[in-house]
């Protein structure tokens, strides 16, 4: 399979960057202290297992820090709780740099409106350095459903089934939005990942299925999958062919994007050194090549705005819910 070859390629030949990087002297910003940063090994953590999207992502990246910053930033899979627990750990650790983590914008706008109080991760927790890239997700159907728009989707006489990489989940809002506003019966079946839920929908355990545009795209390429939607603000560049659900009437606009974190209070200038390197990683031939095999689309910006688009999007998915009376902890 492409996706699966290409990020089998991607995994093994950052590991082995990582390797060669151990023990390289840096001379790369100040620590806050007077030492140098970074002062050795620098744990990248991801809150998912390895071979997935935030995994492979947060790899690429870790090769271009290395590379900048003449250090190994070996990264961490440390996965559970749509990555609660690797943000834990970063939110514990010391403010000093040597403890970061690319995150997922669903942790912090769409999981606490499907767990307790108890168990949200809050953002202030963290200092947001730099965005990364926003990874679109696709409505997708088996060629046996009958379905071919969301057109189909809304004049369903039956209740219609999807599958979903998680409770939490962008995946499980798209789908939850999508049938929710359309005033269709739909019950989610929701996966411990994108691969069981892509199974599912190849083999017609469910009707439907919500994914994120390079779990998919090879099988809608091949024509073992019918794309109903995309739901970012305009039409994915890998499915240009695809409306969006807005074009098709149903104002549901969902998409995971990350950034990376460090725990909050870590001096500026070891801030600015990261940012800086991630910078000239975005530059380089090869990272641009490895958003396109995984149809990623850059969103490349500071880390404030970061932020600023995590505040709108979880104020708007609270509001949606309320509106659609989801239960997304329920499902």
């Amino acid at each position: 399979m492409r996706t699966t070859t290409h990020l089998l390629a991607a995994t093994a030949g950052v590991a082995a960057l990582a390797l060669s990087a151990c023990g390289v002297s840096n001379t790369a910003g100040g620590g806050g202290d007077g030492e140098e940063y970074p002062a050795g090994n620098v744990e990248m953590y991801v809150g998912a297992s390895a071979g997935g999207s935030s995994d492979l992502i947060s790899r690429a990246v870790s090769k271009g820090l290395s590379d900048e910053l003449g250090a190994s930033f070996p990264v961490i899979n440390q996965e559970g709780a749509n990555g609660a627990l690797a943000a834990n750990k970063v939110a514990k650790a010391k403010a000093d740099g040597q403890t970061i983590a690319i995150q997922n914008a669903s942790l912090f706008a769409i999981t606490p409106l499907a767990v307790s109080e108890d168990e949200v991760t809050d953002l202030g927790d963290f200092d947001v350095v730099q965005g990364v890239s926003r990874d679109d997700y696709v409505m997708v159907t088996g060629p046996k459903s009958g379905f071919t728009s969301l057109d189909d989707i809304k004049s369903a006489k039956k209740k219609v089934t999807y599958g979903t990489t998680g409770v939490g989940t962008g995946a499980q809002l798209s789908c939850g939005l999508t049938y929710g506003s359309a005033g269709v019966e739909a019950e989610a079946v929701p996966f411990d990942g994108g691969a069981p839920a892509l199974t599912a929908v190849l083999g017609n355990q469910v009707d439907t299925a919500c994914l994120q545009v390079g779990e998919a795209i090879e099988n809608i390429e091949s024509g073992k999958l019918t794309p109903l939607s995309v739901f970012g603000p305009e039409r994915v560049d890998y499915l240009p062919d695809v409306p969006t659900a807005k074009e098709q009437g149903l104002d549901v606009e969902v998409a995971q994007y990350r950034f990376m974190t460090v725990p909050k209070g870590t001096p500026d200038d070891v801030k600015d050194a990261i940012a800086e390197a991630m910078q000239a990683t975005f530059e380089t031939k090869a990272y641009q090549d490895f958003n396109k095999q995984n149809s990623l689309t850059p969103m490349e910006i500071p880390g404030d705005e970061v932020v600023t688009q995590l505040e709108k999007d979880k104020k708007r998915f609270a509001d949606l819910v309320a509106e659609y009376d989801l239960d997304l902890g329920a499902s």
